[in-house]
């Protein structure tokens, strides 16, 4: 075990919201480092969102308005503090990201071009190249990092468990580097470790995100926060493809329209049918797939010959499976996307575990309930990582670490028959009877492999979903379709972690 001390906050991660969270932390005089598994811009669903930010930024529009549809999607599960403080962060976000160099889409007078989208009530999501938003956004940010002289960057390590001291504060993290295990004592540790998509073989994000933060965050005693909610998009392009490319939400809110094998609407003629919030049409999607109707997204009439310039993005991964959305439907389905739960934070990503923080889709603040409300998820990573990255900048560190637990590593073929499991039995629909097996059959992978971080992830999301009897937002039971009439979080601690008890 190798180890060194960094005399600042520690960033596990280098999506939006980790590397908001670290040019913050530097500029307000702090040195840090941050570490990632991947080179910069590589394995992050940052770099792959395509609607863009939501934000209020036109007249028609504000931040009361913005945090009252965030509510309304979220399914009775939002904190209506968190949301309004995420929303009232709108506009100096964009213009924080734009002043960085971000090439967000402009009108003729200079204002932001905005988009509508599902469960919006007027357009808010500024766009860039149309579907580009994502890579555009964090490629400005990396470019800042890049010329920030206080920011050291690791792009070779992977997190491998949490340091504490006897307190049970953390005071560093274990990564591996190569074939080396390396201990890094820090002042603070941000969790920027991105969602758990990798967990499920229907999937749109990086399948090397597979809620490792979570698991490590929860064993060292953090609370997580309504695990259970995971957001299924449900237009995910299938082409056989994993992960699977991604049709935006965009494509919907300029008139394209879902429909099966026979060309029947999947959710109705009238014109706004298929801007239901994402959990209705994802379930839509799946009943048609299951029932053997199929499921397609006909962009033929609304977008037609402009979708080379529109949505790059989309036509190319298109024209790359051998199929031009200009003449032919596309076919989807409904994949995992986003993360809702995760470890409990609050606006400034501070964790009930003190030196503790988390952000960006790991964390769970308060602002997504049981559903997100589409291109919040951006927003969110970079003005609530800002946030955190000040806050952890004045954090000055705890006692000497003790021995760290360290995550085994779950094999492939193990990790394979786990995602088949998850997208089978926690995935759009659920029941008792699948959900008692895939805890089963976690139990024995972790009797043949070991207590996996992977593992525990995923037992997190499938105890939770097990545990509860309603349909909510984008946990749907069928055989608890019902809603409950008090929406209820679930809040999950492990028990005193095993080093801290030893020590004692």
């Amino acid at each position: 075990m190798n180890r060194t001390r960094h005399d600042g906050p520690l960033i596990v991660g280098a999506g939006l919201a980790g590397l908001s969270a670290a040019l913050e932390a530097a500029r307000a005089g702090a040195k840090v480092l941050v570490v990632t598994p991947e080179p910069l811009l590589n394995a992050c669903s940052s770099a792959w969102a395509q609607g863009g930010m939501a934000a209020a930024l036109t007249g028609q529009d504000s931040a009361a308005l913005h945090a009252k549809d965030t509510e309304a999607a979220g399914a009775g599960l939002v904190e209506p503090v968190a949301a309004r403080a995420l929303t009232d962060a709108g506009r100096e976000t964009v213009e924080w990201l734009a002043a960085l160099g971000a090439p967000f889409d402009r009108d003729a007078n200079g204002g932001f071009v905005v988009s509508l989208e599902a469960a919006h009530s007027v357009a808010r999501v500024a766009r860039v190249g149309g579907d580009g938003a994502g890579r555009a956004i964090l490629s400005a940010v990396v470019a800042a990092v890049r010329a920030e002289k206080r920011i050291e960057v690791w792009d070779d390590a992977r997190l491998k468990g949490m340091l504490q001291d006897i307190d049970g504060r953390v005071v560093g993290a274990v990564v591996v580097r190569g074939d080396r295990l390396v201990e890094i004592a820090a002042t603070a540790v941000v969790l920027a470790t991105g969602g758990a998509g990798g967990l499920f073989a229907a999937t749109t994000t990086p399948a090397a995100l597979k809620g490792e933060g979570m698991a490590l965050a929860a064993h060292a005693g953090a609370e997580i926060l309504d695990p259970e909610f995971v957001q299924f998009h449900p237009t995910a392009i299938d082409v056989g493809l994993d992960p699977a490319p991604l049709a935006t939400e965009a494509l919907r809110g300029e008139g394209a329209r879902l429909i099966d094998g026979q060309g029947r609407f999947l959710l109705g003629d009238e014109a706004d049918a298929d801007l239901k919030p994402r959990d209705v049409v994802a379930r839509a999607v799946h009943a048609a797939r299951a029932d053997g109707r199929g499921a397609f997204l006909d962009a033929r009439a609304a977008i037609g010959d402009e979708f080379p310039h529109a949505f790059p993005a989309v036509f190319a991964a298109c024209m790359r499976a051998g199929l031009d959305p200009r003449v032919s439907p596309i076919p989807v389905m409904a994949a995992c996307h986003y993360h809702m739960g995760g470890i409990t934070a609050d606006a400034d990503g501070r964790t009930t575990v003190a030196g503790l923080y988390a952000v960006g889709e790991c964390a769970a603040t308060g602002v997504h309930g049981a559903n997100r409300l589409a291109s919040n998820s951006l927003l969110e990573a970079a003005a609530f990582g800002r946030r955190a990255g000040r806050s952890a900048a004045q954090e000055v560190g705890g006692g000497r670490a003790l021995a760290a637990d360290i995550s085994p590593d779950l094999p492939d073929a193990a990790m394979a028959e786990l995602r088949t499991a998850m997208t089978a039995h926690a995935g759009v629909v659920r029941d008792a009877a699948g959900l008692s097996g895939l805890i089963a059959l976690i139990d024995r992978l972790e009797s043949q492999h070991g207590p996996a971080a992977v593992l525990l992830a995923a037992r997190l999301i499938a105890q939770a979903a097990l545990d509860r009897h309603e349909s909510r937002g984008g946990h749907y039971r069928s055989d608890y379709p019902q809603t409950d009439g008090a929406a209820v979080h679930t809040r999950v601690r492990m028990p005193y972690p095993a080093a801290l008890e030893a020590a004692e």
